[in-house]
Formats: C-alpha cells, sequence, structure tokens
C-alpha cells in the first residue's frame, strides 16, 4: 500500500487531507510539525510527502530543501501546501526541491489528482 507522510500545522486542513488520501485507499501518516518529518522518512516506507509550507518551527520548505539534500530521498515527490499564491513564493517551493505546489485553499479532489501525477511521476 502507497504510504503518504502528511505534515501541516492547521488541525482541519490537515485532517481534510489525511480523510481523502486514506478514503482513497492510501496509508497515512501525519505529523503536525516538520520537526518529525525527517526521523519518520529514515524509518523507510514513505511513497510521497506533503508539507505545509508554512508552519512553526521548521517549515515545510526547509523540510523539503532538507530532503533533497539526502541522496536516500533525491526522488521522492514532495508537495508543498501553502496559503502564499505569489509567483515568488511558488519559485522559492520549487527552487527548494518541492516536485508540486498546491495554494490553500484547495479542492480535496484537484489535491488527490496532484498526488496521483507526482506518484506516477515518481514510478517511470
Amino acid at each position: 500500500m502507497t504510504r503518504i507522510l502528511v505534515a501541516d500545522d492547521d488541525r482541519d486542513i490537515r485532517e481534510l487531507v489525511v480523510a481523502k488520501l486514506e478514503l482513497s485507499g492510501y496509508e497515512v501518516v501525519a505529523f503536525a510539525n516538520g520537526e518529525a518529518v525527517l526521523d519518520a522518512l529514515r524509518g523507510g516506507g514513505i511513497d510521497l510527502v506533503l508539507l505545509d509550507a508554512s508552519m512553526p518551527g521548521r517549515g515545510g520548505v526547509e523540510v523539503c530543501a532538507a530532503v533533497r539534500h539526502d541522496p536516500q530521498f533525491a526522488s521522492l515527490p514532495v508537495i508543498l501546501l501553502s496559503a502564499r499564491a505569489e509567483e515568488s513564493d511558488v519559485e522559492v517551493g520549487l527552487a527548494a526541491g518541492a516536485t508540486d505546489y498546491v495554494v490553500k485553499p484547495f479542492s480535496p479532489r484537484g489535491l488527490l489528482e496532484r498526488v496521483e501525477e507526482a506518484l506516477q511521476g515518481a514510478a517511470r
């Protein structure tokens, strides 16, 4: 089963994302901050990461950059979620190594499509 790691400090968004992914047949591991993400990844078995770009402490952009600097996770799809929609914000996220950048608010169906696209791209 495909495992997705979700990290978002907004409980409502985190629970919405987790529910949509689980209803779609994915196994989900969720965290409220970016600190736990790298440890969870080192535990293995994660196929995709969804990160809130701006979390207290270690934000998603910083975590994404750390993931990309670890050769073990070079091809792991990482999708950033953010309320920041300026072109410069998207550029920063993609420059940090994000596979995709999704602007909040988003439709759960649209997010699921982006997740599926990222997973298919990683399988190639």
